[in-house]
């Protein structure tokens, strides 16, 4: 990610609008997301490298939907998105690009273009809202609390995501779309420690 990324801008402006809006410190945030105080200088002044362990920390800790840390604020009659202009979101398995953010009907979706690696997994104590996958290619493994399910290319899923879920790409890496929805204005609830896509942190990933 370079130091003129969008995403980091997009991240530092709208996270010191977050926290200033919640009147929290440095300190109360870092507390609350498990992210050191010294990252979360760095990601407000736009000089941090961003992880999916971060984004979804704070979009835990802030109650708001991943999009809204991520949004540049652009809109457009139509939208297009170059996979190559994208910043990538890397966490212990996957690499997340952030395509879309939906908003209609009291309802928020956020679209992601989803690569996990070959070999890798990808655990975590579970989120606020509803997850989506649809596999382009590869073999994916999904385990939602202790069920666990092989999807192959068109294949679907859906959950609920506050369960703990892992994805894994035991026979090479695995291409997909994630989809998170949940509804506008509801507060994302406390939940144990841990992120969308993270285990518990040593506990933290």
């Amino acid at each position: 990610m370079s130091p003129s990324s969008p995403v980091r801008s997009a991240l530092a402006a709208n996270l010191r609008r977050e926290r200033g809006r919640r009147g929290l410190s440095l300190s109360e945030l870092s507390r609350l997301s498990r992210i050191g105080k010294a990252t979360l200088s760095q990601l407000e002044s736009a000089t941090g490298n961003p992880t999916i362990e971060t984004v979804f920390s704070l979009s835990r800790a802030l109650e708001v939907p991943i999009s809204d840390l991520l949004d540049t604020g652009h809109a457009e009659a139509m939208t297009v998105v170059r996979a190559a202009e994208v910043d990538v979101l890397s966490g212990e398995g996957v690499d997340l690009r952030p395509l879309r953010r939906i908003e209609a009907g009291g309802v928020i979706m956020e679209v992601y273009d989803q690569q996990v690696r070959g070999g890798a997994r990808q655990p975590s104590l579970g989120h606020a809202g509803t997850e989506h996958t649809v596999v382009q290619s590869g073999t994916l493994s999904v385990e939602v609390d202790g069920h666990e399910v092989e999807l192959g290319p068109g294949d679907y899923v859906s959950f609920d995501a506050s369960l703990p879920h892992r994805y894994a790409a035991y026979d090479g890496p695995v291409r997909s779309v994630l989809l998170l929805h949940y509804r506008s204005g509801s507060a994302a609830p406390h939940e144990a420690p841990g992120t969308p896509h993270q285990p518990r942190p040593p506990g933290c990933r």
